[in-house]
């Protein structure tokens, strides 16, 4: 199982509930500071990490992530 956390700039209100109803992201939260949102998600693989960040990327509104793996 990989774990990844994806912060997403967005200005748009509620994009972490947005976020929710994307598969593969267990859990999302609004921020402060350069980002507004996190989206934590679990996959099988690495290679699905880009499946949900370009999924994230569709959502009007979003200018942009930046997506962290963790390591262990």
């Amino acid at each position: 199982m990989v774990r990844a956390v994806i912060l997403v700039k967005s200005p748009k209100k509620l994009i972490s509930a947005r976020l929710r109803k994307i598969n593969k992201i267990t859990e999302s939260f609004a921020v402060s500071g350069q980002f507004d949102a996190v989206a934590v998600i679990d996959v099988k693989e690495l290679s699905e990490i880009k499946y949900v960040t370009t999924e994230i990327q569709k959502i009007p509104g979003v200018e942009r992530t930046e997506t962290m793996v963790e390591v262990s």
